[in-house]
């Protein structure tokens, strides 16, 4: 029996990790050495957005970029913008699970390697440890679905 037989005549989905890589990191820090002096409790701000680019046939980057803003007293701490990206082979997945594919499981992916580099940078400039919490892609991508169909509705 061949393997499109076994599984009902359909092809094996195949998905695999071609590279994984930091493609921009920016840290800054505005208002050091003053801030260092501020006691007061931090304040983050994270913004959140992915992006992909079909390469080949079945070859896509994914770019999951991370934007953390922390302040104290109103005044920025640190600013640190981090974009992780991934090239994935994908091949034999229905037209319909591609979105879900590259929006939301990709980026999952990406999202560990992107927080160790915000905590890795942010300790090295001074300011104590910084993990991210986890993040729902999953639900960030139904919610960037549905937005999308409001705004073509109107």
């Amino acid at each position: 029996m061949s393997e499109q037989e076994s599984t009902g005549g359909m092809p094996d989905t195949q998905f695999a990790i071609q590279r994984l890589y930091v493609k921009d990191v920016s840290f800054e820090t505005p208002n050091s050495p003053d801030i260092f002096k501020e006691n007061s409790q931090p304040e983050m701000n994270m913004n959140v957005s992915t992006k992909n680019n079909k390469l080949d046939d079945k070859v896509f980057e994914v770019i999951l970029s991370l934007t953390v803003t922390v302040k104290m007293n109103e005044k920025t701490a640190y600013l640190v913008e981090v974009q992780q990206a991934g090239v994935f082979f994908i091949d034999n997945v229905p037209a319909e699970h591609m979105g879900p594919m590259l929006g939301s499981y990709c980026p999952n992916m990406l999202f560990p390697y992107a927080r160790e580099v915000v905590t890795d940078i942010v300790t090295k400039g001074g300011f104590p440890q910084l993990v991210l919490a986890p993040i729902n892609f999953d639900a960030m991508y139904m919610q960037q679905q549905q937005q999308s169909g409001q705004q073509k509705a109107h």
